[in-house]
């Protein structure tokens, strides 16, 4: 209630509003930004007559999921301070800062959160032949597959969650497993892909093309782009946008900046698409030292120089839409904005990168040994992703991997000195210890020591 009283209405900015108006029509559907997100902002307005329930749900799942997890600690460790513990990583800066903004990048992260939640509560059931495996791995494909519509980058990060599920649910599964909850993930995906193209049309705006523009405008000299195979007025548009780009020192985002849709300018089909498309391959095949300086240049500076930690409430828009408790906002600007000028390394890329090698190669020995490992390469996989796709250094892009690696960290230290109780189900019933913690089986050993 605290998360959803700060954010109120949630937390917009342009690419916020943009999918909003999607949502309530007042712009055609595309797929500059996920339709899906859109779809979903228009059945929640639908439901309950206000643009404002997106942040509350992404609030109540965001702290839904922290809640099982805390749970899970305490059913395994029987400690309560590491489930507080884990409830406490909410209200860290680096996780609080966008719980309530209204971004694709939030809500895949969350998705990911979700499904790890229902992993660990798949590791709890395990001994139980009774326990709704299909069910659970249900509800965690759906989240997945969600992440990935929002984000289709987010398909490195979800496939070690996806394993985290499966081997989760039960343990060492038998191939034909494996064959049927990777079809069904994959089912799952293109159903709901061409669903969403079918049923809803967004408009193709070819979205990829800004990266490229990127590449070839800090890649080629403003001489061979003048030289460039393609038509005149893509020619002389990419000489102007490159002659820009160096008077303002743009090195990104070049779309936005340089290439003439202005800041913030409508998400309008990118033009010369073939052209740019065919451009590209043509001249970073010829240009490979330099495409490798130009993406580790700007992949170096998203690792130590992240911005964009904190998302100052809405933007100015034409819908009237403005924060409802301004104060509080201040007040969460200044708490995360505090932090990262004091703790700078809890938004700083690099850090966030290394926590997940080293969750991944050095996850512990106890319970939370597997899911430590997932959510290690999981992290690891999706920050190394950007490397060629990086469109912009913000740490938003760093938020799904920063919060798998806190609570990574947390599972690791908390799950010292346990171990997985595996009691096949009919002899833990014959000794009264079905549906039984693993805190329990030890007290009650404890107990049966103490009397002998």
């Amino acid at each position: 209630m605290a998360t959803i009283l700060v954010f109120s209405p949630g937390y917009l900015s342009h690419d916020s509003l943009y999918q909003l108006k999607q949502a309530i029509g007042m712009e055609p559907l595309s797929d500059w930004h996920p339709p899906v997100m859109s779809l979903a902002w228009r059945a929640l307005i639908a439901v309950t007559g206000t643009p404002a329930s997106m942040a509350v749900l992404q609030s109540v799942i965001f702290w839904a999921a922290i809640w099982v997890i805390a749970c899970c600690v305490q059913n395994f460790t029987g400690s309560r301070s590491g489930a507080l513990a884990v409830l406490g990583a909410g209200v860290l800066p680096h996780v609080l800062t966008f719980v309530g903004v209204v971004w694709k990048d939030v809500h895949m992260a969350f998705a990911l959160l979700v499904t790890s939640a229902i992993a660990l509560s798949g590791l709890r059931l395990r001994a139980d032949r009774r326990a709704p495996r299909w069910a659970l791995f249900s509800l965690g494909v759906l989240f997945l597959v969600y992440a990935i519509l929002v984000r289709k980058n987010a398909v490195f990060a979800a496939i070690p969650v996806f394993v985290m599920l499966v081997l989760a649910l039960w343990g060492k599964p038998a191939p034909r497993i494996w064959i049927i909850t990777t079809a069904a993930l994959v089912l799952g995906l293109v159903a709901s892909t061409v669903a969403i193209s079918v049923a809803a049309r967004p408009v193709k705006t070819s979205q990829v093309s800004q990266i490229m523009l990127d590449d070839l405008l800090h890649v080629l000299s403003v001489q061979e782009l003048e030289s460039a195979a393609v038509s005149p007025n893509l020619r002389e548009r990419l000489v102007a946008a490159a002659k820009e780009c160096d008077r303002v020192n743009a090195l990104s985002d070049t779309y936005w900046t340089c290439y003439g849709r202005g800041k913030h300018g409508p998400f309008t089909a990118v033009a010369h698409t073939d052209q740019i498309s065919s451009l590209w391959v043509r001249e970073m095949i010829r240009h490979v030292p330099g495409y490798l300086q130009y993406r580790l240049e700007i992949f170096s500076k998203f690792l130590f120089e992240s911005r964009y930690q904190y998302h100052p409430g809405i933007a100015a828009n034409d819908l009237r839409l403005e924060l409802h408790h301004p104060r509080l906002g201040r007040a969460l600007q200044t708490y995360v904005d505090g932090a990262a000028r004091d703790l700078p390394v809890l938004f700083a890329g690099w850090f966030w990168l290394t926590i997940a090698v080293v969750l991944a190669v050095r996850p512990g020995s106890g319970t939370f040994a597997m899911p430590v490992r997932a959510l290690g390469i999981s992290a690891a996989a999706y920050v190394l992703a950007y490397l060629p796709i990086l469109p912009v250094t913000n740490y938003r892009y760093m938020y799904w991997s920063a919060i798998a690696c806190t609570v990574g960290v947390l599972l690791c230290r908390l799950g010292r000195g346990t171990a997985d109780v595996r009691v096949d189900p009919s002899q833990a019933e014959a000794r009264g210890l079905q549906g039984r913690t693993r805190q329990d089986c030890i007290d009650l050993d404890r107990r049966s020591g103490s009397s002998r």
